[in-house]
Order: structure tokens, then sequence, then C-alpha cells
């Protein structure tokens, strides 16, 4: 235990320092005593159906951890308790990757005044080309809200859509065809990054404690959910202090009511 933490955080700090040389040779360090653990406990249960079944799949899981390569192909396994977790490419300097499951999210583009609504909420296991997701996103979105999409606008992971009406698909930074209000609307499409970052840091979109794939598909629900009730009950505070500034009012105008009171 305190080997195997020491190698994983300086393999952490070299290669953030760029120093791939010590980084490869604290990865070495922890592929070798991973690989003494893994024979280890082979020698110790041979014999044993019992404890050879419930060993299986643990040992399983380490073999791959232990073999799999930085830029193999197929299936990788980036996390011991979640196999579902996959690598996504985000194209960001600041963030290249990041380890989760895609979420696909809709909400209003005009302003409102209780802020963006999500109207659909996801969870798309794969790591599917975002491009390839949109005509279900609009076709549960209707479904959702009883209302046809006039124009939807995305960002620029959309290119090369699959979506029913390609000529009301806006994606961002596109200059083709794009005038008067609907040229206003796409510069309203950035609306939707905050809204993903409160339900990151205010829900539990950025981490989600459910287990599997099932669990990943209720988590993007219910905070969607949990977002949307977060808006109401703000309208619902701003109603209540209007309430008791009117009473309040009244109260200190009104003799008759003052009289009563």
């Amino acid at each position: 235990m305190r080997i195997a933490k020491h190698a994983a955080m300086m393999a952490g700090r070299y290669a953030h320092a760029k120093q791939f040389n010590r980084h490869r040779r604290q990865l070495r360090i922890l592929r070798t005593r991973l690989g003494r653990i893994i024979r280890d406990i082979h020698r110790k249960i041979a014999g044993q159906p019992a404890l050879e079944e419930a060993f299986q799949w643990p040992l399983a899981r380490a073999g791959q951890i232990r073999s799999q390569q930085q830029r193999q192909r197929g299936w990788k396994l980036y996390s011991f308790h979640a196999p579902e977790v996959e690598c996504i490419g985000r194209g960001k300097a600041s963030a290249p990757y990041e380890f989760g499951v895609k979420v696909s999210i809709a909400t209003t583009n005009a302003r409102a005044p209780g802020g963006q609504f999500v109207l659909h909420a996801k969870a798309l296991p794969g790591s599917p080309y975002d491009g390839q997701t949109l005509r279900s996103a609009i076709e549960d979105t209707e479904r959702l809200t009883g209302r046809e999409i006039e124009r939807a606008y995305v960002d620029k992971g959309y290119r090369g859509h699959d979506a029913p009406n390609p000529h009301r698909i806006f994606i961002s930074g596109q200059k083709r065809g794009v005038f008067g209000a609907t040229k206003r609307e796409l510069r309203r499409r950035s609306a939707i990054e905050p809204v993903i970052s409160d339900m990151k840091a205010e829900g539990h979109l950025g981490r989600c404690y459910l287990k599997g794939t099932a669990g990943d598909a209720a988590n993007a629900i219910l905070t969607a959910v949990g977002h949307n009730l977060r808006l109401v009950l703000a309208w619902l505070r701003i109603l209540l202090c209007l309430i008791i500034e009117a009473l309040r009012g009244a109260l200190t105008t009104d003799p008759e009511i003052k009289l009563a009171s």
C-alpha cells in the first residue's frame, strides 16, 4: 500500500512535468507490484474452487489493468469498481480528456426570467459521436414537451449530424443562412454552458454515486429534475417575498387595517 501509493503519486507528477522517462519508471513499478499480487493470489487459491470462483472477476479486472497500454485499440478499463466508465476526448488544452459517461442536455433558447429550464437529459453510454445522437434527442424532446422544435442550436461537435430537418439545425460559428432572429438566437447557444456547470456543481452530474449504466441513466434524469425544481423554488421564494412586502405596505398605509390588526 505504501509503495503503490507513492508510485502513483509520483507518476502523476512526472507526467504533469513532461518527464516521461521517470513517469514510465513509476508505471513499471506499479505493474510489477500488481503482477506479484496477482500471482500470489493465484498460488494461494489454487485447488479451492469456491475461492477461485470468488476471485475470478477481480483477478480478471486486475489483469486487464496490468496488460492494457495507452494507445491500444478496443475496450479499456479505467475504473476497477465502475467498468462502464469511458474516456471522453474534449479537445480542450486545459482538460483534453474526461472520464465518465456522455450526457445529452437540451434547454430552452429564449431568455427566461426564471432561468433556463432543462427540457431533455439522457445518458449516452458507449461514447457515441455527438452528431449521431441529435435525431433521438430532438425526437425525445418533442415527445416530452408536446411541441415541435422550430430551430435547434448546437455546438461544433455536432457536425455531420443525422437530424431529420438539417436546414433547421444551426451549428455554433456557422455563417451561411444565419441572419436576423436566427443570428441572435445562435449567440444564445452558449447560455447552456452555465446550466451544465450548475448541474455539475449543485447536482450530481459531475460525479455519479449510482451503480452501473442504469445508475448513470437515472442520475442524468434526476439531476435535470433537481435543476428545474431549484428554479421553481427560487420563483416561489420571490413570490413569497413580494406577498410579504405587499402585506407590510398595506398594514403601514391603511389605518383601518392597522386598527383591525
